[in-house]
């Protein structure tokens, strides 16, 4: 059971993660028939001001014994830095070691790989921070596609609003869906997203290095309706198909095919937010041909259908819209 949880705050905090924390587990819901938990903000030094990135200050009112007997330990994002204070990665390497929960919300994870805990571990982080978490902890196995990671004595989230589905998830499984739900209302939310972060990540189209095939990638998104072989690429520009194939790779990561594709999705995606066509219009504007093909590949790439992905983004609200799945 979940009774005490404890948030450390470290300086240039982030005050929305720390709010989301503060929102799911310090709030008394009992008189709702909800849960009620032993919560406390936690710094190294209490009594002392703590700096957030924007702008204000906060006085943690208790110090990092109070993470001594927290069921869940918690670490919101933080700005991040290069080193961490030791005391505090100390802190959390004996919470671990005696038995609890810790959860980090997006940059939150720094903490938990500098202090070690993620090695050999399946780990999520905001998507942007991926490959210099990557870099900084290459014994952590991270997974940039999804909102959380639940591997048991350690929940990792990714960017701002995944701490909320983490949160919750936490709840639920500690507690029970009744009062995951319950808190998942009163913050007027819902109780579980779909699909993972890379419904969010922004791809676009990779510059190139070289700028000998800058101008043919031009050209092809100017209609991606077309279809384009490899010989017809090298054709236009100048080079054996062998030199444009390792060119392409070279400079964009990927095939010709598999970057068409990426870039079909990507104005699809474009679509689904800002015109109320329906699938069948979209996946005929982008060249995808069909609209189960273009379901298919949405799904693969982005994570989510396209109706889904619709709701989410879309920024015009006409009937139409609904169409779209």
């Amino acid at each position: 059971m979940l009774h005490t949880v404890a948030a450390i705050v470290v300086e240039d905090f982030m005050p929305f993660e720390l709010g989301v924390v503060c929102e799911v587990f310090g709030v008394d819901r009992t008189a709702e028939g909800g849960p009620s938990f032993d919560f406390r903000v936690c710094g190294e030094r209490p009594g002392e001001p703590l700096p957030c990135a924007q702008g204000f200050a906060l006085v943690p009112s208790v110090g990092l014994a109070g993470l001594d007997d927290a069921d869940l330990v918690v670490v919101p994002a933080a700005t991040v830095r290069g080193e961490y204070a030791p005391v505090v990665l100390d802190t959390l390497r004996d919470a671990y070691d005696r038995g609890a929960v810790l959860l980090s919300v997006c940059s939150g994870a720094y903490l938990l790989g500098a202090a070690g805990l993620l090695d050999g571990r399946r780990c999520t982080t905001h998507w942007r921070y991926v490959e210099d978490f990557r870099q900084r902890f290459p014994r952590a196995d991270v997974d940039p596609d999804v909102l959380f990671v639940d591997d048991g004595s350690i929940v990792t989230s990714a960017g701002t609003a995944a701490g909320i589905d983490a949160c919750l998830h936490l709840v639920r499984r500690e507690i029970g869906s009744a009062a995951a739900n319950l808190i998942a209302r009163r913050m007027v939310i819902a109780p579980h997203r779909q699909g993972g972060q890379r419904q969010f990540v922004d791809r676009p189209v990779p510059a190139s290095a070289d700028a000998s095939l800058q101008p043919v990638l031009d050209e092809i998104l100017t209609d991606l309706t077309v279809e384009h072989t490899v010989a017809e690429l090298a054709r236009r520009a100048s080079v054996s198909t062998r030199t444009l194939l390792r060119r392409f790779t070279a400079e964009t990561g990927t095939t010709p095919h598999r970057w068409l594709t990426l870039q079909r999705i990507r104005r699809a995606q474009h679509l689904l937010e800002d015109t109320t066509l329906d699938v069948e219009q979209i996946a005929r504007a982008t060249g995808m041909g069909t609209g189960p093909l273009l379901r298919h590949h949405f799904r693969r790439i982005v994570g989510v259908t396209p109706k889904e992905y619709r709701a989410a983004f879309a920024t015009r609200t006409e009937t139409s819209a609904s169409r779209g799945h």
